[in-house]
């Protein structure tokens, strides 16, 4: 996985919540599909998952940059 990784929360009608560490490129993909239905495949740090889109309640996404303190 290229560039910067990020930790994404995907939820799913019924309530259900995965979460998972993909790169920009992936989100990026994953974000250009949103509300089609099908399948998707996310390369992801723990392996391939495919997502079917039509259940797809959100997409969270977090920078792995996270700071700690007061900053500027």
């Amino acid at each position: 996985m290229a560039g910067g990784k990020q930790h994404i929360s995907v939820g799913f009608q019924g309530g259900q919540v995965l979460s998972l560490r993909v790169g920009d490129d992936q989100l990026k993909a994953l974000q250009k599909v949103l509300g089609n239905t099908g399948w998707h495949e996310l390369q992801t740090e723990e392996g391939p998952v495919r997502l079917d889109l039509a259940q797809l309640v959100y997409v969270r996404s977090e920078s792995s940059d996270l700071r700690v303190g007061f900053g500027t």
